[in-house]
């Protein structure tokens, strides 16, 4: 594969380098496109001993081969890590005063980008409408990692590591159907439907409250990714998640149905389940609901104390599905987001769950306490449908998801 690295004018730049290393030795050939600040942080002959290609930023160089225009129209991939604020508002702006811009306007490939800058420039409503931009236009913008900035800041806004951003940025030109070698993409999932839920459930006590959970749906959406990376066809039902994540989902070919309430969950599910060979519930579904909502806002009386709100049950979608097997075959897989208590240990809850639900496999994972809702990071063990541990696995969100679907590819059946 024909990859263009681009990398813009930050201290980040110097990671760009191990990411040439890995796309380098994983067999594709790989031409950097620095800009003249990038220079200033690392130099051209260290791109050009280790891409084995000629390294510039001017398109005034090479001009006999209009290379501004040439190098983008003959891309399979374009890759720019770090992304600085500069560079994402430039290529939103559709600017094209150096090479790398330029390249950017006639690629008709792939193109993801890694931001790396402060967290103040990050959170910028400048740079978040660049970012939106971008990924509009089907750009995979890779959200940046939290951590040690330059000097003495900690926050968003950092870097991801060069084995994070070579494997979004081959899945990515894996899902547009642009073919290389890395063993580190697998098609075991090729030829399969997957429905995945994602995001937490949100019942409405009035017009402008809700009973709802922390669930950010990172975990599902995940799921989605590594599926359709695998081969496989995906849709996503999303339950109330942030515009960004769905766009990513979007952007890496998963097909995404927006959804509020677990009845509107429930309905999305069980229709894209009747062609599905896996169904994954990973959505934090709400238990209850109000027994009736109000067409106006409840309103406060002083000294009257709240007024009594009526639950009643949602349906189990999870048991539902695994008892009515949608689709000859299909093999249905739940989460149990638990916290241990007087009555027994996360895992303990978890094996009652698994027997009762009926699902092929439960993945329990252990919430509160910054673990599993909204953290970077997951542990899950696996459990059969008898509450028999048949696997674990942990590490980001990401590597969770690989090896749930490698326990899942296991106990599917052949196509």
């Amino acid at each position: 594969m024909r990859i263009l690295l681009g990398v813009s004018g930050g201290i980040a730049a110097y990671k760009a380098v191990l990411l040439l290393r890995l796309l380098r030795e994983d067999g594709h050939a790989v031409r950097v496109i620095p800009t003249a600040s990038a220079l200033r942080f690392v130099g051209a002959p260290t791109f050009e001993a280790l891409s084995g290609e000629p390294v510039t930023s001017e398109v005034f160089e090479d001009v006999e081969h209009v290379p501004h225009v040439a190098l983008g129209q003959g891309a399979d991939l374009v890759v720019v890590a770090p992304a600085t604020a500069d560079l994402l508002a430039r290529a939103a702006g559709g600017r094209a005063d150096d090479l790398l811009t330029s390249t950017l306007l006639t690629a008709r490939c792939p193109v993801v980008m890694a931001p790396a800058m402060h967290t103040e420039m990050w959170e910028h409503p400048a740079t978040r409408a660049n970012v939106d931009t971008l990924r509009a236009r089907g750009v995979v913008v890779v959200e940046p990692a939290s951590g040690r900035l330059t000097g003495a800041d900690t926050g968003p806004g950092r870097l991801p590591e060069p084995e994070e951003i070579a494997r979004v940025a081959l899945e990515a030109a894996r899902a547009a159907g642009r073919a290389g070698p890395s063993g580190a993409v697998t098609d075991d999932l090729a030829g399969r439907t997957v429905v995945v839920s994602a995001g937490g459930t949100r019942e409405p006590i009035d017009p402008v409250r809700f009973i709802g959970n922390r669930s950010s749906g990172r975990q599902g959406t995940a799921l989605a990714e590594a599926a359709r990376a695998r081969g496989a066809a995906v849709t996503l039902v999303a339950a109330n998640l942030d515009d960004r994540v769905t766009a990513d989902a979007r952007a890496a070919g998963v097909d995404v149905v927006p959804v509020e309430t677990t009845a509107e969950l429930r309905d999305a599910v069980r229709a894209a389940a009747g062609r599905a060979d896996v169904v994954v519930m990973a959505a934090a579904v709400a238990d209850f609901r109000p027994a009736a909502v109000p067409d106006a806002k409840i309103k406060k009386v002083p000294g009257a104390g709240p007024a009594p709100i009526t639950l009643v049950e949602n349906p189990d979608v999870l048991a539902e599905l695994a008892h009515d097997r949608l689709r000859a075959g299909q093999l249905v897989v739940g989460f149990a987001a638990e916290t241990g208590d007087a009555d027994g240990s996360v895992l303990e809850h978890g094996r009652a769950k698994a027997r009762r639900k009926g699902a092929d496999l439960l993945a329990v994972n252990a919430v509160g306490g910054g673990r599993g809702f909204g953290a970077p990071t997951n542990a899950v063990t696996l459990l059969d449908g008898r509450g028999e541990v048949v696997g674990e696995t942990s590490g980001t969100k990401r590597e969770v998801a690989d090896g749930i679907w490698d326990a899942v590819t296991k106990a599917l059946p052949g196509i």
